[in-house]
């Protein structure tokens, strides 16, 4: 089994951005030699998250809706404690429920992915820079 290991910085540019990291993704894979196996990111933040979806401007717009009030239905009257620490609850919960690494198999050199799916990098908190680490294990 072959183990090789990248990492890309994304630059996010709003609190809130959804950022499109299928292409740094594919080139990282080619610079591998993986032919088939599995594609491990990750992000290292916790306030910053990973998902899977078409790459299409009304959908990204969406999403950043979506990031941007996802934990608003459980907000307590009192306000989210961690906001006294220094006010960014929501990105952390919402991280937490979107989640900070994703497995995408790798078939014929190349990432499997579905017609209309992309590889994402949803930012909670930003704007900042942000690692994206990958993992690329197969033969």
């Amino acid at each position: 089994m072959k183990v090789a290991n990248a990492s890309v910085d994304i630059k996010t540019a709003a609190r809130v951005a959804v950022v499109n990291v299928t292409a740094e993704c594919r080139k990282a894979l080619s610079q591998a030699g993986i032919g088939r196996g599995l594609a491990v990111l990750t992000v290292p933040h916790t306030t910053c998250g990973l998902c899977v979806n078409e790459d299409e401007p009304g959908l990204r717009h969406d999403l950043e809706q979506l990031a941007s009030h996802l934990v608003d239905l459980v907000r307590p009257q009192e306000g989210f404690h961690h906001d006294r620490v220094d006010d960014n609850a929501r990105a952390h919960l919402t991280s937490v429920l979107l989640g900070h690494s994703m497995t995408v198999p790798v078939e014929n050199k190349a990432l499997s992915l579905g017609t209309w799916q992309s590889l994402f990098l949803i930012e909670i908190d930003g704007p900042r820079t942000r690692r994206l680490d990958m993992i690329f294990l197969g033969e």
